[in-house]
């Protein structure tokens, strides 16, 4: 409903204000010109399809404003006639306003073109020899919301009151926009040398060489992909070890966390290859297997290990074209096996046992809560129908329907990047949010004093962005439920139940075959047979758990950071 009256205001508004100001009726004027307004601030939010398609046919939002301003001036020379210089000077005040927005725009273009397009960006170094300014207030450089075509309003209405208030409106307007472009002129002058792109690759180039890193952590990614890289970050911090993180995509140094390490992002191959100062390294550390990669692989000096980001049975943890790395590290002799029943080429004495460092602060106990709260983690649904692994279309709502009716609190963390293939996973996931939240409004109007009954003492959480982290929500946790993916192992370190979805209806024993990280947890079918019992049922599986981790992680002495480190040290003796 909101959408179908948003599309008749912005349609009906234009008409009508001709009508009125060839009438002409300056009241009735004003009135349709602030709700055309209004229309313009409402359609991209409730019918952006809708406006899309208007500039598919040239019925854009800068004509609309034209138009508009059109039928302005055609009310004051109906109202004060055709020969008042009141008309000329509203004529001549809404020209020159598109001639200075179009400088302003322009300006804050060029801001942001010199900014974005640097061929090396950085993080954690001093490289304020660059002198690159800081970012000019939101509203003079974001032009998303055509703000400044707003500025007609002065004039617009102003017409309605009268051609000397509208001309006056329109000086008002070209002053605020000139004063807008002229803002910008310090900020575009302070930001001309960073499109000398040899001065500000030299300048970064010096500093990392004056850092001389040993170790690198190489990410290339989608921004929804951060977190394979960001789960690292605190390890490294640990190591004793001077690292830097080399990224590819614009925009990422930013999104990793907080970090102390020393990032640089350098979006070209060929500025990438070229960049001396990393010649300092001698291990540059994967996460991912991505196309990029080979960019930093054909720098010479550099040992390359895959470290993944999170062992699983999933087909990424033994992917073919792992081979190109001169190592590939693994959790425990889990990953090892998973090469070598694989056989796609990587040679088992190129496999080596480092643990998880991550999992460290992993709690062992619940959170002692008179309630019991189960964790939902779903995957997401991978790059083809063949990695399809997660549960959210054929069973997520329902899981979580049933959980919420065994009286448990869940907390829902979906995979950063679920819904980026498949929009019956990104619907489903809408669902579970929904539902969650919905329980949590129907809780706290229970809890309200004024409602009879016992209300429920507790709140789902929606986990929608990097916090609480998933390791947090482990321990926030008395069970999981979980598809085919890394989070298993994972949880597998605080020795609690754990239950996994069956989405391919598998038979029970070709399942744990299949997916050995799964063999002490209990498997969840289509028809959620099994799901009361492990929720509700005893914990007959704690010495399965037990001896699964060390099989999944490793041994727990010497512990992981150890083993992570002592892999480290090996790598760059060797030549």
């Amino acid at each position: 409903m909101r959408r179908l009256c948003a599309i008749i205001a912005l349609l009906g508004a234009y008409p009508l204000l001709l009508l009125t100001a060839l009438w002409p009726a300056p009241v009735l004027f004003a009135l349709v010109a602030a709700g055309s307004y209004a229309a313009e601030l409402l359609a991209p939010r409730v019918a952006k399809s809708f406006v899309d398609l208007l500039s598919k046919v040239h019925l854009g939002v800068t004509l609309r404003f034209a138009v508009r301003e059109m039928a302005a001036v055609l009310l004051v020379a109906r109202t004060a006639g055709a020969d008042s210089p009141w008309l000329a000077g509203l004529a001549a005040g809404l020209f020159a306003m598109h001639g200075v927005r179009a400088v302003q725009t322009g300006l804050a273009m060029r801001l942001r073109q010199t900014l974005a397009t640097m061929p090396v960006s950085t993080r954690n170094l001093d490289v304020s020899e660059l002198r690159i300014p800081s970012t000019p207030p939101n509203f003079l450089i974001n032009h998303r919301g055509v703000r400044w075509l707003y500025l007609d309003a002065l004039p617009v209405l102003g017409a309605a009151f009268g051609a000397a208030a509208g001309a006056l409106g329109a000086g008002l307007a070209l002053a605020i926009g000139l004063a807008a472009a002229l803002a910008l002129v310090p900020w575009v002058r302070r930001a001309a040398p960073l499109t000398d792109r040899e001065r500000v690759l030299e300048i970064a180039d010096r500093r990392v060489r004056e850092f001389a890193p040993e170790v690198v952590l190489y990410f290339s990614g989608a921004a929804e992909a951060a977190y394979q890289a960001r789960m690292w970050l605190p390890t490294l911090e640990r190591l004793g070890r001077r690292c830097i993180v080399v990224l590819r995509e614009r925009g990422m140094t930013e999104r990793l966390g907080p970090t102390s390490l020393p990032m640089v992002c350098i979006p070209a191959s060929a500025d990438l290859m070229g960049f001396r100062a990393l010649g300092s390294a001698r291990l540059c550390l994967y996460v991912a297997n991505v196309g990029k990669n080979i960019h930093m692989l054909r720098i010479q000096g550099l040992r390359s290990a895959f470290i993944g980001h999170g062992d699983s049975d999933k087909e990424a943890s033994f992917n073919p074209f792992s081979k190109v790395y001169d190592e590939v590290w693994v959790a425990g002799p889990a990953g090892r096996d998973r090469y070598r029943k694989a056989e796609v080429g990587v040679r088992d004495e190129d496999v080596h046992e480092v643990g998880r460092p991550q999992l460290d602060g992993i709690l062992t106990e619940g959170p002692g809560l008179p309630y019991k709260t189960v964790l939902y983690a779903p995957t997401w649904e991978g790059w083809t129908d063949d990695l399809f692994h997660t549960s959210l279309p054929s069973m997520g709502p329902r899981l979580v329907r049933a959980l919420m009716e065994l009286g448990v609190r869940v907390i829902y963390k979906a995979h950063p990047l679920t819904g980026y293939r498949d929009r019956a996973a990104a619907r489903a996931h809408r669902k579970v949010v929904t539902l969650l939240e919905g329980a949590n409004l129907a809780a706290a109007k229970a809890r309200h004093p004024s409602s009879p009954g016992t209300a429920t003492q507790f709140n789902h959480l929606v986990v929608s962005g990097t916090e609480p982290h998933l390791y947090d929500c482990f321990n926030l946790a008395d069970l999981m439920v979980a598809d085919i993916s890394s989070v298993v192992p994972d949880f597998l370190a605080s020795g609690k139940p754990y239950a996994v979805t069956n989405v391919a209806g598998l038979p029970e024993r070709t399942f744990f075959d299949r997916y050995p990280s799964t063999e002490a947890g209990t498997l969840i079918g289509q028809d959620l047979a099994d799901l009361a019992a492990f929720v509700e049922g005893p914990d007959e599986l704690a010495e399965a758990r037990r001896k699964l981790r060390t099989y999944l992680l490793g041994p727990e002495y010497p512990d992981a950071m150890t083993r992570f480190g002592n892999a480290v040290d090996r790598a760059l003796q060797q030549d």
